[in-house]
């Protein structure tokens, strides 16, 4: 067994780059030994901003030896008359690159053929690596490619050196006109080298111990939050990871270093967040805060390299820090200067999209939308929200676009617009809804924790998406520019969560209704809605699968209508529930049966039985049976009680049952079989509401 390593050395990679680039090596070589037999202990891939290293550990050294039959042409067709060689077993012979007296009969189930022993394997794993290597590197996908070298190598920076060792050889290869070998280049200050490397075993130690490179993105993460606690520790605090931060400052050193620097504490003037998002975005640092939750005047910083003067260092981080704070300052005391109103007016001079108007055009209709969504009584009934509140929210919903702020600090938008109602006496509800209306922003974050913030973001959602819809820009498999997959996500989710009863047909189309009618649309209204409503219930399905559900009971439910999103989702919980009853696939044939007889007839019966036309016991008794089920269903539909509704299912389907053993539902006589078909129509108007139970197969 063998150890290999493989050291691609680069000029310094974003660190956005470094985890795609670990994975892709992985996979890639993993997929190299697999085709070749090759199997090994263990294969692990760590990168640096300059460099990606790769271990495999018990490597076999060479493809397995085996003896193998190949089969030629049949017996008859390989010699003649006479028994000698034709030029089929001549060829053949050839081919296998062995002597014709060494073919021999092989008896098959298809006849006697001639075929040949021959031993194969034993290549060795250097020169499958050697051979694969230049290539696998060349196609590594980066989000930006460039042209590095007169040859027009494509890679993500300047390829500057490849270490490629088996145990302690080198494996020869040429990529990008640089060529393979022992020598590794080290951290610019700690360890520039360059140094060789006598075999694969010392790679790491020669990088930690001569280069001064820690090339294991955990442990350089280790080494940032450990030495920023204890740094925080000293001050009385702790350090506000971010993990999205943490993994880009880890992956832009190779030697982190962590500084705890100061500001000046006036700067504590400023909201916590801009304080925050100033450090976090300009200097990649992390806020320190106190055990009460107060910010403290320390951010904590990492540095590449171990300074002689770490002082120094420490207030070159100061210094620029300080003007980035200054800047957010004079963006803050310019913002408190002006006002809602003045916000409101520049708001008309802002393109919200192309033909549908500015962001005040935009902000008329979600006063609008937001109102209207207050009052709807599946809204009232899960929450209270003040009509007017909701007017002043969706009217100042945008207005933080023009502030100085937001103009420097875009992931602030909304946020600012929050803190500013509330400083600049807004309708509190107001100014947390506005706060919240971006949310939720993706499929792991929250939705909004205020009623209001839930439908300013419902109704923002809406409008964008009805309005890019009659635009023609829909998504597609490769391209939704406009995030209109995150919006459908998002309403569907508050509305789940929240427990909002609507209708998001009647959403979509109250939003439509709110735009101009000079718009030029490029889609008919009620074409742009239908595929709207297509798409969205799309993404709900999708949602659902995402929970886990299996894939038959969601294509009920959503078969079944998707419009009550909350109920669609409390549906597919129960009959999730109800299918793992004993009882259950045998309920779900009798309706599967049921809904398959009726789809036949095309729509054309209606559920209204006359009792005068039921002549069979059978059918009489399911007649009973239904009006017994039909009381409580309709008691229990209202009362949204979905699991005791599924269990209906087990009261009526013996009857059912006996109904097409005792029946001839299509009789011959047309009253009759309009009668019967009425009384099964009657059945799975019920029963159908909570799910097509033609979508499961049983």
């Amino acid at each position: 067994m063998s150890h290999f390593v493989l050291e691609i050395g680069v000029e310094e990679l974003p660190a956005r780059f470094l985890a795609s680039l670990e994975r892709e090596l992985h996979d890639r070589f993993a997929a190299l030994f697999d085709e070749h037999g090759l199997t090994f202990d263990s294969l692990t891939v760590d990168a640096t901003p300059r460099r990606a290293v790769m271990h495999v550990r018990g490597l076999l050294s060479a493809t397995p030896v085996r003896e193998e039959v190949a089969l030629g042409p049949s017996v008859r067709a390989a010699y003649d008359a006479d028994g000698n060689p034709t030029r089929a077993a001549q060829g053949f012979a050839r081919g296998q690159g062995v002597d014709v007296s060494a073919l021999f009969r092989q008896e098959t189930p298809k006849g006697e053929y001639v075929a040949v022993r021959r031993t194969v394997g034993g290549v060795t794993a250097s020169s499958i690596i050697a051979g694969a290597a230049p290539s696998i590197i060349a196609s590594l996908p980066f989000p930006k490619r460039m042209h590095w070298s007169a040859s027009h190598f494509l890679f993500a920076r300047p390829l500057r050196w490849v270490v490629a060792l088996m145990d302690g050889e080198v494996v020869p290869f040429t990529v990008a006109d640089v060529q393979s070998g022992r020598m590794t280049i080290g951290h610019r200050v700690h360890g520039r080298g360059p140094f060789e490397v006598s075999c694969a075993d010392d790679f790491d130690a020669v990088l930690s111990e001569k280069c001064g490179v820690t090339v294991s993105g955990a442990e350089r993460r280790r080494i940032i939050v450990e030495g920023g606690d204890e740094l925080a520790r000293s001050v009385g605090g702790h350090i506000l990871w971010k993990e999205s931060l943490l993994d880009e400052v880890q992956g832009l050193s190779e030697h982190p270093v962590p500084i705890l620097g100061d500001f000046d504490p006036s700067f504590l003037e400023l909201p916590a967040v801009v304080l925050l998002t100033s450090m976090e975005t300009h200097q990649k640092s992390f806020g320190v805060e106190s055990a009460d939750g107060r910010l403290l005047p320390h951010f904590l910083t990492v540095a590449n390299v171990s300074s002689l003067e770490p002082e120094l260092v420490k207030k070159g981080w100061e210094r620029v820090l300080r003007a980035r704070l200054e800047d957010a300052r004079f963006y803050w005391n310019t913002d408190m200067k002006a006002s809602f109103d003045v916000w409101k007016e520049k708001l008309d001079h802002v393109i919200f999209l192309g033909p549908l108007g500015s962001m005040g055009d935009k902000c008329r209709r979600l006063a609008e939308l937001c109102r209207w969504l207050a009052e709807q009584p599946g809204v009232m009934r899960a929450a209270s929200v003040d009509p007017a509140s909701a007017l002043v929210a969706g009217r100042c919903a945008k207005v933080d676009l023009v502030s100085q702020m937001v103009g420097e600090f875009d992931t602030l938008q909304g946020i600012m617009g929050g803190i500013y109602g509330h400083r600049m006496g807004l309708d509190p509800a107001a100014a947390d809804a506005i706060a919240e209306q971006y949310l939720p922003a993706g499929p792991d974050t929250p939705v909004p924790s205020t009623s209001l913030g839930a439908l300013l973001s419902m109704a923002d959602k809406a409008d964008t998406l009805v309005g890019c819809f009659g635009l023609g820009n829909i998504p597609t498999g490769a391209a939704d520019p406009f995030a209109l997959r995150r919006c459908a996500l998002g309403i569907a989710r508050i509305i789940i969560e929240k427990g909002y009863r609507i209708s998001v047909e009647d959403l979509f189309a109250r939003a439509q209704s709110l735009y101009s009618e000079d718009i030029r649309w490029k889609l008919d209204k009620a074409e742009a809605l239908a595929r709207l409503n297509d798409f969205f219930a799309g993404r709900v399905k999708n949602y659902f699968l995402t929970q886990g559900n299996d894939t038959l009971l969601v294509e009920a439910v959503m078969n079944a209508g998707c419009s009550d999103v909350w109920a669609a989702s409390r549906r597919l919980a129960a009959l999730a529930k109800e299918s793992g009853k004993p009882g259950f696939a045998d309920n779900a044939q009798t309706f599967k049966r049921v809904a398959n007889i009726l789809r036949k007839q095309g729509g054309n019966v209606t559920g209204d039985f006359r009792r005068d036309l039921l002549v069979e016991e059978p059918e009489k008794a399911l007649a009973v049976a239904l009006d017994a089920m039909s009381v409580r269903f309709d008691e229990l539909w209202a009362q949204d009680r979905f699991d005791e509704l599924l269990e209906l299912m087990d009261d009526v389907r013996p009857t059912v049952d006996a109904f097409f053993s005792g029946v001839m539902v299509m009789a011959e006589d047309e009253q009759l079989r309009t009668n019967r078909l009425n009384l099964l129509q009657f059945l799975l108007s019920r029963m159908g509401r909570l799910a097509d139970f033609s979508a499961l197969q049983m």
